[in-house]
């Protein structure tokens, strides 16, 4: 432990945010990184306690407390602080394939967990991890490692999304040959076309791919694997397939008017705003434009906060975010202790930025579409709100969200983005290769297990488990390569 008194002599101090008013003026990422000095002192905050929770990943009334990768917080954090920036790169390179996705976008439940949130405020684990990485780039100490020898074994990976460039990476690292598939033009998945630029520049994720390539994992786009090329094909090439195409199915909002113009799904509005930024800047105009309009986008999670924050970026006249369940608290409930994860109300960065703009929080709790209204030409007017309450259904005795009577309100709405969460994974790629699927359409696999009823398929992130979050997927393709490994060479080195 460098400092034994760090957490008591050092405030913790988060990387500056520019003003609201001018980071909208642009799709760039928006936080000035501390110097050296500052983040050293951040780090000397660590209390290296007998018992970190930050790193435990463990489930606590029903929610995950601490990093699921299990990343070695106070290891770092010592490393830090003692200035030894290059071993701090070696401890957290052991457990976390892309620190510099996670320390951009990351909830930080490490943060939640961390002993010093128990009387005051935790120690900035996201920014510290972030500062590691980026430390590590600018001196050239990320470097391709080519596996020195392979195995022989050729493995296909379906998707190049978090938990695929995971799985791909782990793979390769071990000697086998991988070829990862991707239906988009560039690879990525829900880092490229999901998360928009402000959050994570996309120079970032093309950072990483190409010095996977380097490495000797070949990227094929452009190719919808089920469509463009049978599964067939993949099961006699390959020696092992891994399914990592996400939870693609979005959540509809069944509503009368639903089929107006100008109603769109988030996944959508996003992916158009950020491939029309890449390929020109917004020239070419071959997005979904909320300028001039009032949007109103469905949900209240981080997927409804990106749509309000890239909506602004666009111009738009005005922006209301309905969220269905009641507002959390402000503080911790007594219900609610630590270690666990908090819940409590977030002001993510959209929403700031709509209340510097209009002047009000865009969020309206307990609140969900009753009815679309379009005009005589089928173009969105306005959308008819209601209430909803949290009642006990009095047949099945469950508790519901009802609207509540004579609670209707209108809404000016010419475009209405559905950020409501995901379904699953798509059909046609899991019948493609005949893998079973759960109630929820997710690919099943035995608990803990990642091998699928298909003897050579494996599937892993929210393709597996569900919508989740992007240190949840990288967990998740580690150690479906882990599985993969062990089934290719009947034992497996990979951690």
């Amino acid at each position: 432990m460098g400092k034994p008194t760090g957490f008591l002599e050092y405030e913790r101090e988060n990387t500056q945010a520019a003003l609201p008013k001018a980071r909208v003026k642009h799709f760039n990422e928006f936080h000035e990184p501390l110097s050296m000095e500052e983040r050293r002192q951040q780090g000397a905050r660590c209390m290296d306690c007998g018992v970190p929770f930050c790193q435990s990943g463990m489930v606590l009334n029903g929610m995950v407390s601490g990093c699921p990768l299990n990343n070695l917080v106070p290891e770092w954090n010592d490393l830090i602080y003692t200035n030894n920036w290059n071993q701090a790169y070696k401890r957290l390179n052991q457990t976390n394939c892309f620190p510099e996705f996670t320390g951009r976008v990351c909830p930080a439940l490490c943060e939640a967990a961390c002993t010093c949130g128990l009387h005051g405020d935790p120690v900035t684990v996201r920014d510290n991890e972030l500062a590691v990485i980026e430390t590590a780039f600018a001196n050239g100490e990320v470097k391709p490692v080519v596996p020195k020898v392979r195995t022989g074994k050729r493995v296909a990976v379906i998707g190049s999304g978090p938990s695929g460039l995971a799985a791909a990476a782990m793979l390769n690292y071990r000697g086998h040959q991988v070829t990862v598939y991707e239906r988009s033009d560039r690879p990525g998945g829900l880092l490229m076309y999901g998360i928009p630029n402000m959050k994570l520049e996309k120079r970032i994720v093309e950072r990483r791919v190409k010095l996977m390539e380097e490495e000797g994992i070949t990227f094929v786009t452009d190719t919808n694997v089920g469509k463009d090329i049978k599964a067939a094909k993949l099961l006699a090439d390959y020696d092992a397939v891994v399914l990592a195409c996400g939870s693609s199915n979005p959540r509809d909002i069944k509503a009368p008017g639903r089929e107006a113009k100008g109603i769109y799904f988030a996944v959508d509005f996003l992916k158009a705003t950020t491939k029309s930024l890449l390929d020109s800047n917004l020239a070419d105009g071959k997005y979904i434009s909320a300028k001039g309009k009032n949007v109103v986008v469905i949900g209240g999670g981080d997927t409804g906060n990106d749509c309000v924050g890239t909506a602004i970026r666009q111009s738009c006249a005005s922006v209301v975010q309905l969220e269905m369940m009641p507002k959390l608290p402000d503080a911790r409930a007594e219900d609610n202790p630590w270690p666990q994860w908090p819940r409590v109300c977030k002001t993510d960065y959209g929403q700031e930025e709509a209340i510097a703009l209009f002047g009000h929080d865009p969020r309206l709790y307990q609140t969900t579409v009753k009815e679309f209204v379009a005009d005589k030409a089928g173009n969105l007017q306005k959308v008819v709100t209601v209430r909803v309450e949290n009642k006990k259904d009095p047949k099945t005795g469950r508790m519901a969200m009802v609207p509540a009577e004579g609670s209707e309100q209108e809404l000016p709405a010419d475009l209405v983005l559905i950020a409501a969460g995901f379904l699953g994974s798509e059909s046609y790629i899991t019948q493609a290769f005949g893998v079973e699927v759960d109630g929820r359409t997710n690919v099943a696999t035995k608990p803990g297990a990642y091998q699928t009823n298909i003897d050579k398929v494996f599937a892993c992130g929210d393709m597996h488990r569900g919508q989740s979050l992007v240190v949840w997927a990288i967990r998740e393709g580690r150690e479906a390569a882990r599985a993969v490994d062990l089934k290719l060479m009947g034992y497996t080195n990979l951690g």
